[in-house]
């Protein structure tokens, strides 16, 4: 927040006139009035998501603009700037998406990582290579700049995927101590920023991340029976955005309504078609 600073009152001093004459009576300048300008106007609370809020998740195709969602989620090299203002203007939230545990050998800066902080392939998913996350002071620059770019298109929050690499075969001896380190790096620089931060996948840790983190975007918790390692979130104010690729509303809806999540079915491809509750 910016520091709003204090209101200067200035006043003119009143000078005595020094008499020509014993028996004259002094003269006094007039005093004027005390100008008063106004306080300048406190810059607008960062924006956070809320429970209640609804979701849309698209990384494939012509963003539809049309979804009736409060908050939408966006790859951050796909999606314009204008595309942003758009859904601004119709009163949406828009989060953008970032690799931060996990290398993409596609991405425009993928030649900036050091061949040190690159580790083995993600299962299932060959373009990709789990980063070092211990070394926060080779990758800062590297996500500072993804984060600074969220920023410069007008996003409002940041959903980093792949902040769970001590639960995974990522070649390197992470802990679950490090994974606390760098989520919490991470959601300070969001922060810094202005951006809310979103805890992705990450169910295992949610008690130790739930002060730090503004919401959680998760994947298949219905699926997988994963969605109570998450219920800490909303009991704090804070949404659960779950994503189902296999099931249906009719297996998923009674576990959003029971637990409070908003929770869509997807496609694999998140492409823009979407089902709610």
């Amino acid at each position: 927040m910016l520091a709003v600073p204090a209101t200067a009152m200035a006043r003119a001093t009143a000078t005595p006139t020094a008499s020509a004459t014993a028996t004259a009576m002094p003269s006094l300048l007039a005093t004027p009035a005390p100008s008063r300008r106004p306080a300048p106007t406190p810059a607008p609370a960062a924006w956070r998501p809320r429970v209640g809020d609804t979701f849309q998740i698209q990384y494939a195709g012509a963003v539809d603009l049309s979804v009736a969602a409060t908050v939408y989620d966006l790859d951050v090299d796909d999606t314009t700037a204008a595309t942003v203002a758009v859904l601004h203007a119709r009163g949406r939230h828009v989060l953008c998406y970032i690799d931060a545990g996990s290398w993409e050998n596609y991405r425009s800066d993928a030649a900036s990582f050091p061949t040190v902080v690159l580790g083995k392939v993600l299962d299932g998913w060959p373009d990709e290579r789990w980063l070092d996350i211990r070394r926060i002071d080779l990758l800062a620059p590297i996500l500072g700049r993804r984060l600074d770019t969220c920023v410069a298109k007008g996003f409002d929050g940041v959903d980093p995927d792949n902040v769970n690499g001590y639960t995974n075969a990522t070649g390197f001896p992470l802990t679950a101590a490090d994974q606390l380190r760098f989520d919490r790096w991470l959601a300070a620089e969001a922060h810094k920023r202005d951006l809310a931060i979103a805890l992705k996948n990450d169910g295992d840790q949610t008690a130790a991340l739930v002060p730090t983190f503004d919401a959680a975007v998760v994947e298949q918790c219905v699926q997988y029976d994963e969605c109570g390692l998450y219920s800490l979130f909303v009991a704090a104010g804070k949404p659960v955005f779950d994503i189902e690729y296999s099931r249906s509303p009719s297996a998923f809806c009674p576990v959003a309504a029971k637990l409070r999540f908003e929770i869509v079915g997807k496609h694999l491809s998140l492409d823009a078609y979407r089902t709610r509750c």
